[in-house]
């Protein structure tokens, strides 16, 4: 690492001033803490829970006692978590699968979902999008001129007899709105449920897990679905996905990820769940350590004059920090201090590329552990002015420290 002393010192006078910010974001972690350790000791976590299955994978009792911790976690009916997700767009693209038959409609109140979500769903940059892969019909919310959700265009679409289906994404994506919080959440389900009571609605909870006291579900959604190598993995899970919520459309969701008559009934987890439920319980640390990075990150570049969202101070509901750098020869430097600056594959040197499902060329920097996995420190982001850096992660807070600071150095 080549970290100035110009950025030694302006980092200790950005660290010292977080200390409060901190201090809350512990507190929070002390609760999920507890949450994950009371569902373990409910549902008798033992090392019988670990060495897997093969095969069919009947009768697997660390698969079968997973998904009731997250359901307790959660406070769902039910949970699917399962290593065959291949990632969090298939995750949530199954659980709009289950709640959804063809001719029906979703109705997306947060904007254009991700770029590799929007082309599953078959949605475009339109207010209505053609017909998805699946046969469902697809329209979606911008946000009002303020950056928040519309109500009262939720409120008149929802109310359409034919909406069977909401998509709430809380996080931020490449974009930079903010986060939805928790009460903005509570705020839209009520609203739906005001005009249509039988539509089920889904929040997108990857990036936000185990950031707030309680979850999506406690704020009246009816499924939440994420990815375990971000959040909920704690850095440690190889790979998977996970569904929670109503029971029936769990089973549902079940039988779309396998086959009907199967359902969540296999799945081999061939000896990889002690990973899964050691991910989970280091989960809510994790993420503590990740948003202390986010808001050291955020206040650093704020006292070099750089526009940041969140700003370090504000509340978060996820774990992505936004930093607008101006031009691509900075963005360029940013991601590849943050890669010298890791653990792994430090000596590689980032650059853009066409990445499947985006619709220009994408720049991502990190040394990961697990490929991809976004709890893990890492900058990555579209080409495309105004040249935002999405920083996610850091497992723990000194190295997330150090590698921000490696790659501020970069460029000043």
């Amino acid at each position: 690492m080549l970290i100035s002393d110009r950025v030694f010192e302006i980092a200790q006078q950005s660290e010292d001033k977080c200390r409060t910010v901190f201090s809350e974001l512990e507190r929070i972690s002390l609760i999920n803490t507890q949450k994950v350790l009371e569902a373990f000791q409910k549902e008798k976590v033992s090392e019988s829970c670990f060495p897997g299955t093969t095969g069919y994978g009947y009768d697997d009792l660390g698969r079968e006692t997973l998904d009731r911790v997250y359901a307790d976690v959660f406070k769902a009916e039910a949970a699917l978590v399962r290593l065959q997700f291949v990632n969090g767009t298939h995750a949530i693209s199954t659980a709009i699968m289950s709640m959804l038959a063809p001719g029906e409609v979703l109705l997306s109140v947060t904007g254009s979902p991700y770029d590799t979500l929007r082309s599953t769903i078959g949605a475009d940059d339109k207010r209505h999008g053609s017909l998805s892969f699946y046969g469902i019909g697809y329209r979606q919310i911008e946000f009002n001129d303020a950056g928040r959700p519309d109500l009262p265009l939720i409120r008149k679409e929802a109310a359409d007899p034919t909406v069977k289906a909401i998509l709430i994404q809380r996080s931020r994506g490449y974009s930079l709105r903010k986060a939805l919080s928790l009460d903005d959440i509570a705020e839209i389900c009520s609203c739906i449920r005001e005009v249509n009571p039988g539509a089920s609605i889904l929040v997108d909870n990857c990036y936000g897990e185990f950031t707030d006291e309680i979850e999506p579900l406690e704020a009246g959604a009816d499924l939440i679905a994420g990815s375990l190598i971000k959040n909920p993995g704690g850095g440690i899970a190889p790979a998977g996905g996970y569904i929670a919520g109503r029971s029936d459309l769990i089973e549902k969701a079940a039988m779309c990820l396998t086959t009907p008559g199967i359902g969540g009934e296999c799945g081999a987890t061939l000896g990889n769940y002690r990973l899964l439920f050691q991910g989970l319980y280091f989960a809510p640390h994790c993420v503590c350590q990740a948003l202390k990075t986010a808001v050291f990150c955020s206040a650093l570049l704020e006292e070099l004059g750089m526009e940041t969202s969140p700003s370090w101070n504000e509340k978060r509901s996820d774990i992505i920090q936004a930093v607008s750098l101006g031009s691509r020869d900075r963005m360029m430097a940013f991601c590849k201090g943050i890669q010298s600056g890791s653990a792994v594959d430090s000596y590689v040197s980032p650059e853009p590329w066409n990445m499947p499902g985006y619709n220009c060329e994408v720049i991502m920097a990190a040394g990961n552990f697990i490929q991809g996995a976004s709890l893990e420190l890492s900058a990555d982001g579209p080409v495309r002015e105004p040249y935002t850096v999405f920083l996610q992660g850091g497992l723990t807070y000194e190295a997330g420290k150090l590698g921000i600071m490696n790659a501020v150095s970069s460029f000043i």
